[in-house]
């Protein structure tokens, strides 16, 4: 996916949402953290000086670059000064372990890691596996190098370096229920257009807009709804480096914030954080995601606070958002509402995987989406796009329905995906680990509903010793041992124990019987 520098015809650049506000409005504050405030002048300074000391890490135009950092001001610098430099950001969840973090850097063919120091644990074990440096940004007590004091000696670069509109931007790392994760590449055009329907023609998002960044920037909502919507809007992001419901109350309340992104699941510990008679007036615009949003969280969140919740629905393909509802079209609690501008989103028939094959208003089926935001493919992976890109649609392997309003709802899942608290899990990424447990015979590992998160990580395991020795000594033991081993939205948190798994007649686990079997006990 690596290309040449362009001498003729269109360019692009998504440093271009950080650079024009710099520009337009240099005085304007762009980034809140705790104490430290910094405005667009100085942060597209701060950008370049960073891009010119990843330039003399090597950096060049098309390169892939890993960022391990949370929610802080240091992810922000990192992010648009790999993007200046022609290279292509690849984000590192800081849920994962090593093991997980380290086949990311080695699939994306990264060149270098970014981390901030409170992360490097995760950033030496992961890049010292596949033999890629480390440099640091934030304090700098560490041993490698620091590309914050870099930067501080170093003369900024005069611009971003110039890409061209289809040239890599981010790869975000995403499968479905089989096999490794997989690269989504996304785009310039992808993440410029998607952040600038998002702020502009989805959302009314304002450049007097105080928007809180609680969403983990490393998570493709995090980066396009709450980073580059608000900058490309030349509003302001208030950062949380860790969402804490009480201290987002407090964040709403000191810094004035009119606008939040989250999960369902922000939401609701919100309501169950807030006291009494808690002022949250400045709020003019709440975005969910991510997961399916209970309506009655919805109407008791506007009925506490005043303030709407806009449902959409999106993917890490999409970048991401596909959907939302609008002000323009009104709002449907239950729904994700209608398409952004210049995006198709239909519902075709989920039974023809050669073509796309629309399906009559109301009738179910599979959610096919077209459009400026369908990510350019699957890093490396030439069957899989064509698998997914279609007649140009992207097959999101989601199931819903289109009402006479265009309104649309999600029904179902065509795969297995879970969606916890707004992270995509892969069942059978759980199920390779939890085999290996010694106790364990066969197992498989499905959602169940869970109105906190959305979904819950339930394994259904058949046993090695018997069934009257599996009780919850044994299952407590499983769920501990796979929390010492992968990403901690991953682990089974409920243990199910069955005599035997139901099989079809090719053999594979029937998981619909399986959630019937789990809903009855």
């Amino acid at each position: 996916m690596t290309t040449a520098e362009p001498t003729l015809g269109a360019t692009l650049s998504l440093a271009s949402v950080l650079a024009e506000p710099a520009r337009r409005h240099p005085a304007r504050v762009a980034v809140v953290e705790g104490e430290e405030t910094i405005t667009y002048r100085e942060l597209w300074e701060q950008v370049r000086k960073h891009a010119a000391a990843l330039q003399q890490q090597g950096v060049g135009p098309g390169d892939r670059v890993a960022l391990v950092a949370p929610n802080v001001i240091d992810f922000v610098r990192s992010y648009y000064a790999i993007i200046a430099a022609g290279a292509v950001v690849l984000p590192v969840p800081l849920l994962l372990v090593p093991d997980e973090a380290a086949y990311l850097i080695r699939d994306a063919g990264a060149k270098l890691v970014v981390s901030h120091t409170s992360q490097l644990a995760l950033a030496r074990d992961s890049a010292k596996r596949v033999g890629v440096p480390v440099v640091t940004v934030g304090p700098t007590t560490a041993d490698e190098p620091s590309l914050t004091e870099l930067a501080a000696a170093a003369d900024p670069i005069a611009n971003h370096v110039t890409r061209v509109p289809d040239d890599p931007a981010v790869v975000f790392y995403t499968s479905g229920t089989t096999g490794r994760p997989k690269g989504a590449v996304l785009t310039h055009l992808n993440l410029v257009l998607n952040a600038t329907v998002n702020a502009f023609d989805a959302n009314d998002t304002r450049h007097e807009d105080r928007i809180l960044g609680c969403l983990p920037l490393f998570h493709v909502f995090g980066q396009t709804v709450s980073l580059n919507t608000t900058f490309r809007a030349s509003a302001t992001l208030v950062l949380q480096p860790q969402f804490d419901p009480a201290a987002a109350i407090d964040l709403i309340r000191e810094h004035g914030i009119t606008q939040i992104n989250g999960v369902p699941t922000m939401y609701i510990r919100m309501l169950e954080a807030a006291p009494e008679g808690a002022d949250l007036s400045s709020l003019r615009l709440c975005i969910s995601g991510g997961a399916a949003l209970p309506v009655a969280v919805l109407e008791n969140f506007e009925s506490r606070f005043g303030a709407r919740i806009y449902e959409g629905y999106g993917l890490s393909e999409t970048s991401p958002t596909a959907t939302v509802n609008q002000p323009l079209h009104g709002t449907r609690p239950g729904t994700v509402g209608h398409s952004l501008w210049g995006i198709d989103v239909e519902v075709a028939d989920q039974d023809r995987e050669d073509r796309i094959e629309l399906v009559p208003t109301g009738e179910l089926g599979e959610i096919v989406v077209r459009g400026h935001n369908v990510f350019a493919g699957y890093l490396g992976d030439r069957e899989a796009t064509e698998a997914v890109l279609v007649d140009g649609w992207f097959r999101t392997g989601d199931i819903g329905r289109k009402d006479a309003d265009g309104f649309l709802s999600i029904v179902d899942r065509k795969k297995d995906l879970i969606i916890r608290n707004g992270y995509n899990i892969y069942p059978r990424e759980v199920e390779e680990l939890l085999v290996r447990h010694p106790s364990v015979s066969q197992v498989a590992v499905l959602g169940v509903p869970d109105t906190g998160r959305g979904e819950e990580v339930c394994a259904v395991v058949v046993p090695s010793c018997s069934l009257d020795e599996a009780d919850e000594t044994l299952a407590k033991g499983i769920i501990g041992w796979a929390a010492e081993k992968t990403a901690h939205h991953k682990y089974p948190r409920k243990i199910v124990f069955l005599p035997e798994l139901p099989l079809g007649p090719s053999h594979k686990v029937l998981k619909r019987e399986l959630r019937e079997t789990i809903s009855q006990q």
